[in-house]
């Protein structure tokens, strides 16, 4: 049992003079408003604005980096309450506190460690270590807390000091949650962003009956690919109509081509009928991208990929309980060739926008702090998933800022379905961004007021222009 479980000096440098820097410039952007670009919090949460159930079905089945950490200490998915045919198990919530905290010990040394232990702090007033001794504890406080007023999805928005959120849906999405939320008078932002893989990725599971379902959504028969792309037209501009202001895509490379019509249209009949191999698929993705990115250049929403991730790596998990149960695991990427056709067409053009976000680290130096230290069209999204660490953090500034700058860089986004983990995630990055600086200050290659300038525009400042917030 401990007083707190936090330290006030967490992740500064243990060296004094850089330590006493990091907390002046912490001082100045902690208590900034959190911007949120790029989150996957469920807008039912905030149209309904319920309470939530209780601790384990909060703050546990969601959360992927739980999951993936018990499941490696062979804890089943069916003990965490997860049932093959998607129907209510049978296994208490406590018991599943329970079995969490005895293995909480798991996480030490871990982000998210930290970012738990903040939950249990700053949102629910719990002072002392989560263990099996104090499972029922804390999931009593907990779940007693959640059916209060205060903890409601909207109240809990407003404590955080949330500016905006951008939850993520797919194109085939009707976005009615988001509707209520529009319709509601409230004055919290909640806006979507528009995540097309569903319906351009040949792989995807369910894709001819995705297309079914976009074709009846906008009245587009799908039969050529002209057809098609005026189908993802109408959709992106729904999307911009619910507040969206960026597009999401999650393919396996950042491959982009850029073939001639006839080309294109024999790919889609390929695609149509089903006579298509791996590489046409990939040739697919590849294209759409483009036209992704020429469909941005005309309705001004910013695109965003991320690759670089075998998505449900474990495929008797996948088979057994579907998507997003931690098995998602970050592969090699290269961006330089790839990323040619579509920068070569795009990339100088000051009305489109792209952000790379990678899992693989060892092209940051390499290749994308340099693609993003020329191109005026690209910027490098922040240390994302696997490196949304302390560790990661500090590698990705290492590792770009010589060649790229603060400036060719969007600030922080939490990408979590873990919503009371959100203030978390930025504190970390928050101190994270002011410890590197006051290395740079203690080292004399910039200035403190420098330094402060940087770490607010790093908090605040270029997200919400990256994003055009």
């Amino acid at each position: 049992m401990s007083q707190n479980l936090l330290h006030p000096d967490r992740l500064f440098s243990s060296d004094i003079e850089q330590r006493n820097i990091a907390k002046r410039l912490y001082a100045d952007i902690k208590d900034l408003p959190i911007v949120s670009p790029h989150g996957h919090t469920d807008p039912r949460w905030f149209a309904e604005n319920q309470c939530f159930s209780n601790a384990t079905e909060l703050l546990i089945q969601p959360d992927h980096y739980l999951l993936r950490m018990l499941h490696s200490q062979g804890i089943s998915m069916e003990a965490l309450g997860f049932t093959a045919d998607g129907s209510k198990s049978q296994v208490e919530p406590k018991d599943i506190w329970l079995l969490f905290a005895t293995h909480y010990y798991l996480f030490l040394g871990t982000p998210t460690r930290m970012w738990m232990d903040y939950v249990f702090e700053n949102v629910f007033d719990l002072h002392e270590d989560l263990s099996e001794l104090t499972a029922d504890t804390f999931y009593d406080h907990i779940t007693a807390s959640l059916q209060k007023k205060e903890f409601t999805p909207r109240a809990l928005f407003e404590r955080f000091n949330i500016e905006v959120i951008a939850t993520t849906e797919s194109a085939i999405d009707d976005l009615s949650h988001h509707k209520t939320i529009k319709e509601s008078g409230w004055q919290g932002k909640v806006i979507t962003a528009f995540r097309p893989d569903n319906v351009i990725d040949p792989e995807f599971e369910g894709f001819e009956a995705n297309l079914v379902r976009l074709s009846t959504l906008t009245n587009e028969p799908l039969d050529t690919f002209e057809s098609y792309l005026m189908s993802l037209y109408k959709r992106r501009a729904y999307f911009k109509e619910m507040g969206a202001t960026s597009t999401d895509h999650g393919h396996l490379s950042a491959r982009t081509l850029d073939l001639s019509k006839a080309e294109k249209e024999l790919l889609y009949t390929q695609i149509r009928t089903g006579t298509f191999d791996a590489e046409d698929a990939d040739c697919f993705r590849a294209q759409m991208l483009t036209e992704m990115a020429l469909m941005s250049l005309d309705d001004g929403l910013v695109m965003q990929i991320h690759p670089g991730v075998h998505r449900n790596h474990n495929q008797q998990l996948f088979d057994k309980f579907g998507r997003d149960k931690g098995a998602d695991i970050p592969v090699a990427s290269e961006y330089v060739q790839n990323l040619k056709p579509l920068l070569n067409r795009f990339g100088n053009n000051p009305n489109f926008s792209l952000i790379i976000f990678t899992l693989d680290e060892t092209s940051y130096a390499r290749e994308l702090a340099p693609l993003a230290g020329h191109y005026p069209a690209l910027k490098l999204g922040p240390a994302w998933w696997f490196n949304d660490s302390p560790e990661g953090m500090r590698r990705f500034r290492e590792q770009t800022t010589e060649t790229a700058g603060f400036y060719n860089t969007v600030g922080f986004n939490d990408d979590t379905r873990a919503f009371l983990s959100i203030p978390a995630r930025h504190d970390v990055a928050r101190r994270m961004d002011c410890a590197f600086l006051a290395q740079l200050v203690a080292e004399h290659r910039l200035t403190e007021p420098q330094a402060k300038q940087i770490a607010y525009d790093l908090t605040y400042t270029l997200v919400k222009q990256a994003y055009k917030l």
